[in-house]
């Protein structure tokens, strides 16, 4: 974080700058949402320092003109994938220090807990990738998963949407157990034959979509299908274990979690949420409760409390 004397008025900015968009969200003293924008990836590692840049004044800038307001602004959290060490921190701050008098710059994935009282808790991340992480009290943080779909993203979309695909390609060889998951994958790509399910995944290997295909196995699970369902459980299991054991590296009073859920599976898929919580709470009690539907705006709110 960094303070410096600006004169910009009293407005507010949170930014989520992501591996495929950047979302700026501007408020009023308030916690009003007064303007917003969007750019392209603000990950310096996959787009370069110079476009990350960019990317993220232009989002920024974007938010401002609809708020009718200029920078700098009083207050900036910005939350930016890519930003996972010290380094990296180092690289980009001095790129985006003028954006505000306050600007206070951590990975994308601490922005869930900006919701929680004190930004100390836990937060949960399950999209197209998964990831928990944590602060308490003391200001010690912890990092559970976030290793990458080759090696890591258990309970993920795209985890969710991989077993289901295997399981419907087994099915169709005859190795593994019948499901409804193989019509229902064919049915999703207007195929006639399982072996055309091939060109649908390779050469291009694109996580997206397979991560697509999570809401295929997620209804399968509500059906009844049983092969759906142990995939959907274990995922739910899977992200349960993962804040167990960031709240298990930290201190939380009498152990009871303060926690923050984000990422399209926890935010829309209502059923799967509430087995990850029925899981998390077999072995903690869970405090305060937010579910980040929009971590850009949380950002901003958090960006007010920055200053007062």
């Amino acid at each position: 974080m960094s303070s410096i004397s600006f004169t910009g008025c009293h407005y507010y900015v949170g930014v989520d700058g992501g591996g495929s968009k950047t979302q700026a969200v501007v408020v009023d003293a308030q916690g009003h949402e007064r303007g917003h924008g969007l750019a392209s990836s603000a990950n310096h590692t996959a787009v370069g320092l110079e476009q990350a840049v960019a990317n993220i004044y232009a989002a920024v800038e974007e938010a401002t003109r609809a708020a009718g307001c200029h920078l700098p602004l009083h207050a900036a959290w910005l939350g930016i994938a890519g930003i996972d060490r010290p380094a990296d921190c180092a690289l980009l701050f001095p790129h985006i220090s003028d954006l505000a008098a306050v600007v206070h710059l951590t990975n994308d994935a601490e922005l869930p807990l900006s919701a929680l009282d004190g930004t100390a808790g836990v937060a949960l991340i399950a999209g197209t990738g998964s990831i928990a992480l944590g602060r308490d009290s003391h200001g010690t943080t912890a990092r559970v998963g976030g290793w990458g779909h080759i090696i890591g993203d258990e309970g993920s979309g795209y985890e969710i949407g991989r077993r289901g695909l295997q399981a419907a390609v087994r099915a169709a060889d005859g190795r593994g157990q019948t499901t409804a998951l193989l019509e229902l994958m064919l049915q999703h790509w207007h195929l006639d034959q399982a072996s055309d399910i091939i060109g649908q995944i390779y050469p291009a290997g694109d996580k997206a979509v397979i991560a697509r295909l999570s809401p295929i196995v997620l209804m399968a699970a509500r059906a009844g299908d049983k092969v759906a369902r142990r995939i959907v459980q274990q995922a739910a299991g899977e992200l349960a274990l993962a804040v167990v054991t960031v709240s298990d590296i930290l201190d939380f009073p009498a152990t009871q979690i303060p926690l923050a859920l984000a990422g399209g599976l926890l935010v829309h898929e209502t059923d799967f949420r509430s087995q990850v919580l029925r899981r998390i709470r077999r072995h903690r009690s869970i405090g305060q409760l937010a579910i980040v539907a929009h971590p850009a705006l949380s950002a901003a709110h958090a960006a007010v409390r920055l200053v007062q």
